[in-house]
């Protein structure tokens, strides 16, 4: 049985350290080993991610397992980004042993479930373009609504997909 947690302050280094184990699986064949550490850093650095938190009010949800304390996985989300009804899924990311086994589903439906109740209609993300993870996000639901270019600095480039999914009320 898997529990899904609220993170705090506290949690951050296991959100740092699932990140850590989780990049190079999902990255490693579409990113440069030198894009994937400056990215890590930027993104998830102790003060990074007290800034998510604190400033930018991401919400952090962490997967567990029920009858251990073996965590699976974690995604974060910001309701009404950009001041629209629209719930931004920022990270999710599972350990490699933990994909398949339906916990993403578990986490974005319980993002879906809380972007409900806040009254926002829509999911959304942003996914590599080359990340093997949109067909699981296209059966979830999501669907491409545009393509985006974002210079991350160091001469680096986020190249993603938009992806919204309509929430029913």
């Amino acid at each position: 049985m898997i529990t899904i947690i609220q993170a705090t302050e506290q949690d951050l280094p296991l959100i740092r350290d699932i990140a850590y184990q989780t990049w190079p699986n999902t990255f490693g064949e579409i990113l440069s080993p030198d894009q994937i550490s400056y990215m890590l850093e930027m993104m998830y650095s102790q003060d990074a991610l007290t800034t998510q938190i604190n400033e930018k009010k991401h919400v952090f949800l962490i997967a567990k397992n029920t009858d251990s304390t073996e965590y699976l996985g974690y995604v974060s989300y910001e309701l009404d980004y950009t001041g629209k009804p629209l719930t931004k899924i920022h990270k999710i990311y599972l350990l490699p042993a933990s994909q398949g086994k339906g916990v993403g589903r578990l986490l974005i439906d319980q993002v879906g479930h809380i972007a409900t109740a806040h009254h926002n209609t829509h999911l959304g993300l942003n996914v590599n373009r080359y990340n093997k993870a949109i067909q699981f996000y296209e059966r979830m639901g999501f669907s491409v609504v545009g393509t985006e270019d974002i210079d991350i600095g160091d001469g680096f480039l986020m190249e993603d997909f938009v992806m919204e999914k309509p929430l029913n009320p």
